[in-house]
């Protein structure tokens, strides 16, 4: 992934040059020495670096990894535990996660096995002999490198036992590959814990799923404790030496020497001349192409587990590292039939009552697919360091996107045809970097608002054609342009004032003063316009917010706490998320919460009150019919009532840090999606998960801050990712395979 613009240009002396990858408590940086040599750089979250307890703890366990060194493990460099932001950097490991291998071609054959499970046990025997107990062993922390496998981010444990996760659905490892020690008594966690973990993650390699799969995390970690595993699809001997390290009792696993001696006795060599072929993915790698064959367990059932999925979201950067600074996420398994399609499909569809529109089908083409009018190619403009995919909107049966190197496009609702790509000014001499947002679609006008270097342009483009309409110039020293029902809101190129325009034809309809050396934002979670304004961005308590009138510009303004989110409008008044705070009254709280109170305000008066939720609720949240959905990164989905804070339910999906929901009142179903082109389907009064699908994305890139959502259009839906990827599907039966657009 590109760097994003606030991110460090240097770390310890190490010049970042690129993202590897981003978790809850921090980032993953490529960086490079002065001496031109590649290192993996973690750098820890302010909000994390400012708690003393979390410190030490990352200073053992710097202490402890410095101690392990071996030719199966990434080994620490350097480090700084004690800077604002504490960083260690790694040895850089060109290879991707073994979780991502598997995601994109299947299971490994047992000729491919025997390096893999024999570097595993090799760098779990240094890890060991160091005193280091990994406790996480799992495919997204096995990198795949040209020499062999590489063991990442161990004794992960050692430095967030004191991060209070019960509340977020959240835990201390990842229930399929977990011993059942770790889930009954965590004090006793041995060297033995790592057997069983190998032996789990030996299973899911060979088969694509894991030996104690289950609807639920939680349903997972009963059945690792109480139940035998499942081997179906692992022969004999192999399957009795996996079985022996799945046993309940830690005493009764075998040695890493005996795992060794027993697995190269039973795995074959490989066959290198009968090697596979490779098909190429997005970067500068290859894969084995998909040799799995028959399931081996013989089974077509629709509704028959097939893979579990990864933690993360897969990049297709090479050296792609998961983040070791983090509480692991639960994630569910997949359901899914053996043709890709949707789990759950034996779900009644009668609720889908509207189809589709007349001569739809279900498609899937990228926002960089050859168009038939203005600019052909796509791809031409990419910017450099952008980070962030297409932002798409849906207007009259047509898509319209826009993004960070993605050049206005509109594609055809039905067919997925790429109708036009609107054209830009280009520099005069050599490439220049444009970043786009799309403000909306509005009378038969697409408007976008564009950057270059340090110039910011709002466009109006006519949607049949992606003719360019007319084009302003805009200030945004202190406010941003937005789109408010049957006007284009800019800010003047002096910054002082706003201007309110036709967004066909940029007439103006009237200017409203902007406050006094106040920056003002913008809320686009109300249908009213509304600004929020401040001095600058440190939090004074209270802020200004401003609602102009549509008609005049005229304004009414109110005090209203900084602190607070603003999520949209409930009873005839704006509701805000209050963050949760420490015993001094700092806020420890992202901008996806965890939120403590629901705040309500009159938007003419004022007056307010408050409402404590159930408990502290965290994730991107959707305000719609009185509900509070919130999304958490580890796919969780919890509604909350917002009239009385009480958790209405909670359900868990194998959606890595799964987009917003999108509520459908038709149906009473609400969607979500991921980086990976994963869609799931829940009922929005019970919440139950009615489908799943597996990846559709053709790439997956880095986790974006704003994951596109799913788009409704009529019966049908559009699903945009991050990487550029656009499809379609038909909710009644999701599994439908899409036709290239």
């Amino acid at each position: 992934m590109p760097l994003h613009k606030d991110d460090p240009k240097s770390v310890g002396g190490y010049r970042l040059v690129d993202r590897l990858g981003a978790g809850g408590m921090g980032v993953v940086y490529q960086g490079r020495a002065r001496s031109g040599r590649d290192v993996a750089v973690k750098v820890v979250h302010a909000q994390y670096a400012a708690d003393p307890v979390f410190r030490a703890r990352f200073r053992q366990e710097i202490e402890a990894v410095r101690k392990v060194s071996g030719a199966f493990t990434a080994p620490v460099v350097d480090a700084d535990p004690e800077a604002a932001r504490p960083w260690m950097a790694t040895q850089y490991v060109p290879g991707r996660s073994l979780a991502s291998r598997i995601r994109e071609s299947g299971p490994l054959r047992e000729d491919e096995l025997r390096r893999l499970a024999l570097g595993l046990v090799e760098a779990l025997r240094d890890i060991h002999r160091a005193g280091v107990v990994h406790r996480d062993l799992k495919p997204a922390n096995v990198l795949l490198a040209d020499d062999g496998p590489r063991v990442i981010d161990f004794g992960i444990s050692r430095a967030t036992e004191n991060v209070t996760l019960t509340e977020t659905g959240q835990m201390i490892g990842t229930p399929p590959f977990m011993s059942p020690e770790q889930l009954t008594d965590a004090r006793s966690v041995g060297p033995a814990s790592d057997v069983f973990s190998l032996g789990a993650l030996l299973v899911y390699t060979l088969t694509g799923r894991g030996p104690f799969d289950a609807d639920s995390p939680y349903l997972t970690a009963y059945r690792v404790v109480h139940d035998e595993p499942v081997l179906d699809g692992v022969r004999q001997p192999l399957r009795t030496i996996l079985e022996s390290c799945l046993a309940k009792e830690a005493a009764e696993r075998p040695g890493l020497e005996d795992v060794a001696r027993e697995l190269a006795r039973v795995l074959p060599e490989a066959d290198t001349d009968g090697a596979p072929q490779t098909v190429t993915l997005r970067g500068d790698f290859t894969a084995p192409a998909d040799t799995r064959g028959p399931d081996p367990t013989g089974s077509t059932s629709p509704g028959r587990r097939r893979r579990l999925r990864p933690l993360w979201a897969a990049t297709a950067t090479i050296g792609a590292l998961t983040l070791g600074l983090t509480g692991y996420l639960l994630s569910g398994p997949d359901r899914a039939d053996s043709e890709g399609g949707a789990t759950h499909a034996q779900a009644a569809t009668s609720r889908w009552t509207e189809e589709p529109p007349n001569g739809w089908q279900p498609w899937q083409t990228t926002v960089y697919a050859t168009a038939e009018r203005g600019v052909t190619k796509g791809r031409d403009l990419v910017a450099e360091g952008v980070d962030s995919g297409p932002e798409c909107e849906m207007h009259e049966g047509s898509v319209y996107c826009a993004g960070d190197g993605v050049l206005p496009v509109r594609l055809d609702g039905l067919t997925g045809r790429t109708d036009w790509r609107a054209d830009v000014e280009r520099p005069a001499t050599g490439k220049a970097s444009y970043v786009y947002e799309l403000l909306g679609v509005v009378d038969g006008t697409m408007l976008v608002q564009w950057e270059r270097d340090s110039t910011a342009s709002v466009t109006a483009f006519d949607t049949e054609t992606g003719k360019r309409l007319w084009q302003r110039a805009v200030n945004k020293g202190w406010s941003t342009p937005h789109l408010s029902g049957d006007l284009v809101i800019l800010p003047d190129e002096s910054g002082t004032s706003l201007t309110a325009r036709s967004p066909r034809t940029g007439t103006e309809r009237w200017t409203a003063p902007l406050p006094k050396e106040q920056y003002c934002y913008p809320v686009s979670t109300v249908e009213d316009f509304y600004l929020e304004c401040a001095q600058d961005i440190t939090r004074t308590g209270t802020m200004l917010l401003l609602g102009l009138d549509r008609t005049d510009g005229s304004a009414r303004r109110l005090t209203v706490p900084d602190r607070a989110a603003l999520v949209g409008m409930h009873d005839g008044h704006l509701l805000y998320l209050d963050p949760a705070e420490d015993e001094e009254g700092n806020i420890v709280a992202g901008d996806e919460g965890p939120f403590t109170r629901i705040r309500l305000v009159h938007p003419e008066t004022g007056a307010g009150s408050t409402t404590k939720l159930a408990k502290n609720f965290e994730g991107k949240v959707t305000l719609a019919d009185g509900t509070l959905w919130f999304t958490g990164s580890s796919g969780q989905v919890t509604a909350v009532s917002a009239r009385t804070g009480k958790q209405l339910w909670q359900t868990s999906t194998s959606l890595e840090q799964p987009s917003a929901v999108t509520r459908d009142p038709r149906t009473g179903v609400v969607y979500l999606s991921s980086a990976s082109g994963r869609v799931a389907a829940l009922d929005t009064k019970k919440g139950t998960l009615l489908w799943e699908t597996l990846p559709r994305a053709k790439w997956v890139a880095g986790q974006s801050s704003s994951l596109p959502e799913v788009l409704l259009h009529q019966g049908a839906l559009v699903v945009p990712t991050p990487a550029g990827d656009i499809f379609t599907l038909d909710p009644a039966h999701p599994d439908r395979k899409p036709v290239s657009g």
